[in-house]
């Protein structure tokens, strides 16, 4: 049996949502779980200033794109290339192209057949950290949040004079001693 892959389907402008909900419903109706294992729109936490208020937001990380892990066969390529709103697969002309582990990873998005092994950590919820490695390398904070399915602790960094939280995995922080 073939191994399933992540594939980006294009869509109309603004149909992201619709054209989830419509492959979604259509893995229902047609019994292909087993075939498309999750359908995804990459969303990003941004602040947003309004009326003189801040106020975070999400935002599509790539409007106009949906992400469906799935193994590629005639049926599967059917159902998503219909789907209404759907106008392809992104790749050389009919031919989609799976994303490769490591594009994956930047979106925060493990393969399934990855067995690596989770990470033990001596630290929980309220321990302060520094954080050693990554974009926010040498700051310190205090962790918020701990989500073990996706090895990562939310901490609060100052930023622009406001505490905000940051998403960080768990390699990338130790507990101060």
């Amino acid at each position: 049996m073939a191994e399933a892959q992540w594939y980006v389907a294009h869509t109309y402008s603004g149909y992201e949502n619709k054209v989830k909900t419509n492959i979604e419903k259509a893995i229902e109706n047609r019994h292909l779980e087993e075939q498309i294992l999750e359908v995804r729109i990459p969303m990003i936490d941004v602040m947003e200033m309004k009326n003189g208020a801040r106020k975070q937001v999400s935002r599509k990380m790539f409007p106009g794109y949906v992400f469906v892990h799935m193994i590629m066969n005639d049926d599967t390529w059917y159902v998503v290339r219909n789907t209404r709103g759907c106008t392809g697969f992104v790749g050389p002309g009919s031919k989609p192209v799976p994303l490769t582990d490591a594009e994956m990873r930047r979106f925060g998005i493990q393969q399934d057949d990855q067995t690596a092994a989770p990470i033990e950590v001596d630290f929980t919820t309220g321990d302060t950290v520094t954080v050693i490695g990554g974009v926010w390398k040498d700051t310190v904070g205090v962790i918020q949040n701990m989500n073990p399915s996706k090895q990562t602790v939310t901490i609060n960094v100052e930023l622009f004079d406001r505490e905000t939280p940051v998403e960080i995995s768990y390699a990338d922080v130790e507990k101060m001693k």
